[in-house]
């Protein structure tokens, strides 16, 4: 198998830090593969523990410590970063992902030439109440608004074509949405999903609750918006702008005849000021959507990003 890069974000997991491991040694075997821990800032001495561990496992078990504790996403980042391999799987550091499925989702892979492989925690281990039901509806939500239709996006346990995962990067809590960013740049049909094993938790201390849930909401809009309209926002602003404006001009042109063709008083009724502020708002979504188109060229031509990717380039040897 060609070369797997682990990514594992990690923060405050002392308890867990040698189990998570030994169960990576035992999954992994002699393949061709290398481990990369993200400590996320931890300050309970799970950074000391971890490099522990990479003293004693080799070159093949790397530790990146971050400055402080900047979020899971971020940590993730930094792992994708460092990765090496063909193909990159990443895993949630508190042993309810199981890492004997690392290997079987690589594989499916590389076989059907596929982008993304994501878990599913079909038979989740989790409270119902605060856990699994804001995760439906959350998941519903993503399903319905993105078009990647995935039962499970808070599973961390993915496995990504490096190529392609490294075409994005990620920001604030995005982490959960990487299907959905990959979709701008493969094929949905390329993105599976396969059930996983999933555990309770046996030590430590979660680091989510209920109030991601909301946070997931404010982030879901911003990834709809983006995977719609990042290389065209004047389709968006432009059309609720035109909308606004034509409202509004119509509107003042009603109360325009109104007032001098039939003589009627126009200074108190509501529909001025409704015209003036939809006509008003009208030319701020315009002049939005033409900010937006500038800066679209800017941010693609300054650092000369393409609005393209491409696969693989075959070569042709010219006859002799």
């Amino acid at each position: 198998m060609a070369l797997v890069s682990v990514v594992i974000p990690l923060y405050n997991e002392i308890d867990n830090v040698s189990p998570l491991c030994a169960a990576l040694g035992n999954a992994l075997g002699d393949t061709d593969a290398e481990v990369i821990v993200v400590d996320d800032g931890s300050r309970d001495g799970s950074a000391a523990a971890l490099d522990r561990e990479a003293e004693a496992r080799g070159p093949r078990f790397k530790v990146i410590h971050l400055q402080r504790n900047f979020g899971q996403t971020a940590a993730m980042q930094a792992g994708i970063d460092a990765a090496l391999g063909e193909v990159i799987v990443t895993l949630d550091a508190d042993l309810q992902n199981d890492p004997e499925d690392i290997l079987p989702l690589a594989r499916r892979l590389l076989e059907e030439n596929l982008d993304v492989v994501a878990g599913w925690r079909k038979n989740r281990q989790d409270g119902l109440l605060l856990r699994r039901m804001p995760s439906r509806i959350a998941n519903h939500l993503i399903r319905r608004l993105t078009g990647v239709y995935l039962h499970d996006y808070g599973c961390t346990l993915k496995a990504y074509r490096a190529t392609v995962i490294k075409g994005v990067r990620l920001y604030g809590e995005m982490h959960r949405f990487i299907p959905a960013w990959l979709s701008t740049l493969t094929y949905t049909d390329r993105i599976v999903e396969v059930p996983v094993r999933h555990h309770p938790r046996r030590a430590g201390h979660s680091k989510y609750g209920i109030t991601r849930t909301f946070r997931v909401l404010v982030d879901l809009l911003f990834v709809k918006f983006f995977l719609g309209y990042s290389q065209r926002p004047m389709h968006f602003f432009g059309v609720i702008g035109l909308i606004l404006l034509s409202s509004g001009s119509a509107m003042l042109l009603y109360l325009f005849v109104d007032k001098f063709g039939y003589g009627a008083a126009i200074s108190g009724r509501p529909m001025l000021i409704a015209g003036v502020l939809f006509f008003l708002a009208g030319l701020q979504f315009l002049n939005t959507g033409i900010l937006g188109e500038m800066l679209v060229r800017v941010y693609h031509e300054s650092q000369d990003k393409k609005t393209y990717v491409v696969r693989h380039t075959v070569h042709l040897d010219p006859p002799a």
